[in-house]
């Protein structure tokens, strides 16, 4: 079996929609952008429950979270089976070992995408979208044991705290990790995908790129989800593509908040630059 799975990692609220859709048009090659309720097809997600119920051969009851994490290996040498060159999977979980199962194995990986975001905007981004207050969401993403709870369509996702999950993708491993920072994708988004691109082998093209990148830009991706929805979305969010900005925590995030984050995440930002 080939170890075709490259993963599109990330924390929540970090950016990996954008990239996922950015990387669907660029493959499509388009001439008007890629709907962004398809575009999802470009990667499949680790954590859709149907795929845990086709390995467990039927029924599964996903709360089971000791039993469902068994047949992950299954899921994930079933998409790694169509002996593609490249399976782009999309994950939220941190690369480690929960309840005895490793969630990021080698023996179908070929490489890893990983895309990291200030944590001062990202957690007011992370309470927006699952319907939290933002001492909620300071508290959720500095706990060791944070997790996506699953539901009907999907299974638990291991994240662990924000320091945490990016100690787990930044860490050593043997295979190629592409590490980037969502503030330098919008600061210097040719530069940034085109690293993307570089990184699954395809030929890099500029005028794609830049098509692919116009296709991708918030004001598009916010007046598709306007007309039609986004099927990514929460319940418990008003919308998902908000303003994509950074630094909005200056004005938005209460300055005993920022103490606590800076506390709790002080060595990792620091090595992400995101300490002045």
């Amino acid at each position: 079996m080939k170890k075709n799975i490259v993963w599109m990692a990330s924390y929540p609220k970090s950016g990996n929609t954008w990239a996922r859709i950015f990387l669907a048009n660029y493959i499509s090659n388009a001439r008007k952008p890629v709907p962004i309720n398809q575009a999802h097809r470009v990667a499949i997600s680790d954590s859709v429950a149907k795929l845990y119920r086709m390995v467990a051969g039927g029924q599964l009851d996903v709360s089971d979270i000791d039993r469902t994490v068994q047949f992950r290996a299954g899921v994930l040498r079933g998409i790694a089976a169509n002996n593609a060159d490249i399976n782009l999977v999309k994950t939220h979980n941190a690369r480690v070992v929960a309840r005895g199962v490793t969630l990021i194995p080698e023996s179908v990986t070929r490489s890893a995408m990983y895309l990291v975001r200030n944590p001062l905007d990202m957690v007011l981004s992370y309470a927006r979208h699952y319907g939290m207050t933002a001492d909620e969401a300071v508290y959720t993403v500095s706990h060791p044991e944070n997790a996506n709870p699953p539901d009907e369509e999907t299974v638990t996702q291991f994240m662990g705290s924000w320091s945490d999950h990016v100690r787990s993708w930044t860490a050593k491993a043997d295979f190629p990790i592409l590490v980037l920072r969502y503030e330098d994708m919008l600061a210097d988004p040719r530069t940034s995908f085109a690293r993307m691109v570089e990184h699954l082998g395809m030929p890099l093209d500029v005028e794609r790129l830049d098509r692919a990148i116009l296709f991708s830009s918030f004001k598009e991706l916010s007046e598709q989800e306007a007309k039609q929805g986004f099927i990514e979305k929460s319940e418990q969010a008003e919308r998902f593509f908000a303003k994509g900005q950074k630094d909005q925590w200056k004005t938005d995030l209460p300055a005993r908040l920022v103490k606590k984050m800076k506390h709790a995440h002080r060595k990792v930002m620091k090595q992400f630059g995101y300490l002045e």
